[in-house]
């Protein structure tokens, strides 16, 4: 006749439920916050919309220069204050949710962007520009609604919504050859319209910016493109 322990089989139970919880308690350590990295890029990504939007009113207005150029610059700061706190936790996180050097390159892209936006702010507070161009709105204007697409790109890729990012990437790649030909329909009548060489080198300076951040854009549509491939 056999005899069971009722008791030592609930304590083997309750031991082994123990250790179960504790391993998954360690495990956890080494296990990345996913939805971490993706709200810090969708935090990058409203921080660029914003300073867009403020070169924006800047180009339309160049009285107002100075206290445009100071909220994108504070824009600014707040992005690399972004960029640094995704790169702590990408060196603290064992696991991450997409590639690391993925991660490294879509924030310090999206950082690239703002900086190239307070580089056009910054050089026509310098250059103490009155009136902007019509063509320096329309490229402000380009980098704007790229910025848009770019948010809503960041947000699939949390989402997994592969199929949208690539359209969104389409959409930017065109506002993206649409600045080019602005950049360059600008420097024709920069060159052609405008006898004082100071001030033709002045604004060739803020054109250039400007044309880089609507490139740097495309730079963040082609990294996103990469990371779908990757995981779609």
């Amino acid at each position: 006749m056999y005899y069971i322990d009722i008791n030592s089989i609930f304590l083997y139970d309750l031991t082994d439920a123990i250790q179960e919880i504790s391993w998954q308690i360690m495990f956890k350590k080494f296990l990345p916050k996913e939805t971490d990295f993706f709200i810090m890029f969708e935090k990058a990504a409203q921080n660029v919309n914003k300073s867009a939007i403020l070169l924006v009113e800047m180009m339309e207005d160049l009285g107002n220069a100075e206290i445009k150029a100071k909220e994108i610059y504070e824009a600014e700061q707040e992005g690399d204050m972004l960029t640094h706190e995704v790169m702590r936790n990408l060196n603290k996180t064992f696991l991450t949710p997409i590639d690391r050097e993925d991660i490294h390159a879509l924030i310090n892209n999206i950082d690239d962007v703002l900086d190239l936006i307070w580089a056009s702010a910054d050089r026509a507070v310098l250059f103490k520009l009155n009136s902007a161009a019509p063509e320096a709105v329309e490229i402000s204007k380009v980098i704007l609604e790229t910025t848009e697409y770019i948010i809503k790109a960041v947000i699939c890729l949390k989402d997994k919504k592969y199929s949208y990012i690539q359209e969104y990437c389409i959409e930017i790649n065109r506002l993206e050859n649409r600045g080019d030909r602005i950049f360059r329909e600008a420097l024709v009548k920069l060159f052609d319209n405008i006898k004082d060489p100071i001030l033709v080198i002045k604004w060739k300076e803020v054109y250039e910016h400007l044309e880089e951040a609507n490139d740097k854009c495309e730079d963040v549509a082609d990294i996103l493109e990469s990371i779908v491939l990757k995981h779609a």
